[in-house]
């Protein structure tokens, strides 16, 4: 019922939302950077990664200054193993630098998905 309620909601504020994008996707900075952190934190390397099977989707974008924006991103990696890493970033980007300041990492130790 939770995730019910949940969906709806982000269904009806999903149009506000979306009036206060960053003009492009910056995912590269972002995943670039979480791969730097996740390798000198020891949780992966970049080595074992199988590039061509990392996702990442931009949940959430908002203004925060004039052409400045706080993107959040979710990233899972994959290692060749099969073992899967899932972070998310948050960073700031304007419509000519995606680079506009730190990438914040935080690693999903646990998802909790409906049964």
């Amino acid at each position: 019922m939770k995730a019910v309620v949940l969906s709806a909601a982000l269904l009806l504020i999903a149009p506000a939302l979306s009036l206060a994008t960053s003009p492009g996707q910056c995912v590269s900075w972002p995943r670039n950077i979480a791969e730097v952190k996740l390798k000198n934190a020891g949780i992966t390397d970049p080595q074992k990664l199988d590039e061509s099977k990392t996702r990442a989707t931009r949940i959430a974008s908002q203004a925060i200054g004039k052409d400045l924006y706080r993107d959040v991103y979710s990233i899972t990696f994959y290692e060749k193993s099969g073992r899967e890493i899932q972070v998310i970033t948050a960073s700031e980007a304007s419509s000519s630098e995606c680079s506009m300041g730190s990438v914040d990492v935080y690693v999903v130790s646990q998802k909790l998905a409906d049964e």
